[in-house]
């Protein structure tokens, strides 16, 4: 896609949809005004029932430097840090709220609230020159939000380290960590990013919507309040059209013809 003066660029293809971040002379930071397109992009996608898949990128040399801190210097009255914070974590739980799954695509820099993005997203590829870090301690501002999702997908040992020290891991320590699902070289990055949105593309979009929800409905929970959630979800998609007709495909060895329902 060819640059414009847009914050946010979406491109919806026949199934899966891309939202370009666009500040590329600003590493992608994530102000206030961005964070207010990514959120109208996010509602756009919800409501296409043709995409199936959502892929989050960074135009330039960096995937996101988090937050814009000349946004947020010279000192603020509160309303505008409560502002510019509640929209934050409304971008992220809405990631979780989308019913299409949602990709990371990850290049350069992925830095405290671009680090948060990246823990947000369902799934995330990274190219073997990514590097992530939650590095506000080091300029006398913890990450306290990005430190929400970071620790839910690599842990409390690892998240404190990464909080406490600021420093950057690399793409093969994100991997192992569990912060992103794989790690390409730069080159056959987009390349695996269309593979895996186009494998997860291929289900019910039905199917999905319903496993997402439940998915985040159950994680973190206690094992008998999450089987509490799962049971039921189970039951109302054993009766789904969508769950019969991918049954009866199996058994008849063809492919599924999905109705989304």
């Amino acid at each position: 896609m060819p640059a414009t003066d847009n914050l946010v660029e979406l491109e919806r293809g026949a199934a899966v949809a891309r939202l370009v971040l666009n500040r590329p002379d600003r590493r992608n930071a994530l102000s206030q005004s961005m964070m207010d397109e990514m959120l109208h992009a996010l509602d756009t996608v919800a409501a296409d029932e043709a995409v199936r898949v959502l892929v989050i990128e960074g135009r330039g040399p960096a995937f996101s430097a988090g937050h814009d801190l000349a946004e947020m210097t010279p000192q603020r009255l509160a309303d505008f840090y409560e502002t510019l914070f509640s929209t934050c974590v409304r971008l992220m739980t809405r990631l979780h709220e989308l019913p299409q799954p949602v990709i990371a695509k990850v290049h350069g820099v992925a830095t405290a609230a671009g680090c948060q993005l990246v823990a947000a997203c369902d799934l995330a590829v990274a190219s073997d020159d990514a590097r992530f870090a939650t590095p506000g301690v080091s300029i006398g501002l913890f990450c306290s939000t990005p430190m929400v999702p970071v620790a839910r997908t690599i842990g409390r040992k690892r998240a404190l380290e990464m909080l406490l020290t600021g420093e950057m891991i690399d793409a093969s320590t994100a991997l192992d960590w569990g912060l992103v699902n794989r790690v390409v070289p730069a080159d056959r990055l987009d390349e695996e990013v269309v593979a895996l949105a186009e494998r997860v593309a291929m289900a019910s979009a039905y199917v999905l919507a319903l496993g997402k929800r439940a998915f985040y409905a159950q994680d973190q929970l206690p094992e008998g309040a999450a089987y509490d959630i799962a049971e039921p979800v189970m039951v109302d998609n054993a009766q789904a059209a969508d769950a019969h007709e991918g049954m009866r495909a199996f058994l008849e060895k063809r492919a599924p013809q999905w109705r989304n329902r």
